[in-house]
């Protein structure tokens, strides 16, 4: 008999087991990376909050993530920002190879257009082997957009506003955060045990990604 016989089935009940880990990963990597070390300090007040909308992706190719993402982006236009500020989309099963996820970043803008949200909401990325354009994928600076999977951020344009209000030196969080990074070094990110490090509001300057 072969050997697909003799495997054992994966069960709704595996899928959620799975499904749980990813998302307890991801918040494992947001206290201890983004809060913990105070990378992004717009990230605590929606965590705290619980206004963190966590989503885990089944998708298996980049045509079932679009789908998801359109769902996701017209809920969380149509709930209100008390309730949900934010959503994390986790795809563990898709789109592994940076460069891939990369591209995908190009359709999640035009949907974003397609939908009428452009200035209402954005899309951030993150990925285990997200890699700036001209540094090696060992340099410590890259853990600003990492994360322990690839992970799309849907965020709302006003709570962007109104954070970058509170903190008038938004625009240094990125710089601050690579130099947080060089100091603590790569043994002193493994240390943290996350898997990888981004800040949900900051630290996502596209045109700095690899091509």
């Amino acid at each position: 008999m072969s050997d697909q016989a003799h495997s054992t089935p994966v069960t709704e009940a595996d899928l959620q087991t799975r499904d749980n880990q990813v998302v307890a990963d991801t918040v494992r990597w947001l206290e201890r990376a983004v809060i913990g070390l105070n990378l992004c300090p717009f990230a605590k007040g929606v965590h705290v909050k619980d206004q963190i909308h966590y989503v885990v992706s089944r998708a298996q190719d980049a045509r079932e993530l679009a789908d998801e993402l359109h769902r996701e982006l017209e809920a969380l236009a149509e709930i209100s920002p008390e309730k949900r500020d934010t959503t994390l989309l986790m795809a563990p099963d898709c789109l592994q190879d940076f460069l891939d996820f990369n591209d995908f970043l190009e359709l999640a803008d035009d949907m974003i257009d397609a939908l009428d949200l452009g200035g209402i909401l954005q899309v951030a990325s993150f990925h285990p082997q997200f890699q700036f354009d001209g540094t090696d994928l060992d340099d410590v600076s890259n853990c600003t957009n990492r994360a322990p999977y690839p992970t799309l951020h849907l965020l709302r344009e006003e709570s962007i506003d109104k954070a970058v209000e509170a903190f008038p030196e938004a625009e240094e969080i990125f710089e601050k955060n690579i130099d947080v990074l060089e100091k603590l070094g790569n043994q002193g990110w493994a240390d943290l045990d996350v898997g990888a490090h981004a800040c949900p509001y900051a630290g996502n300057k596209t045109e700095g990604q690899a091509q």
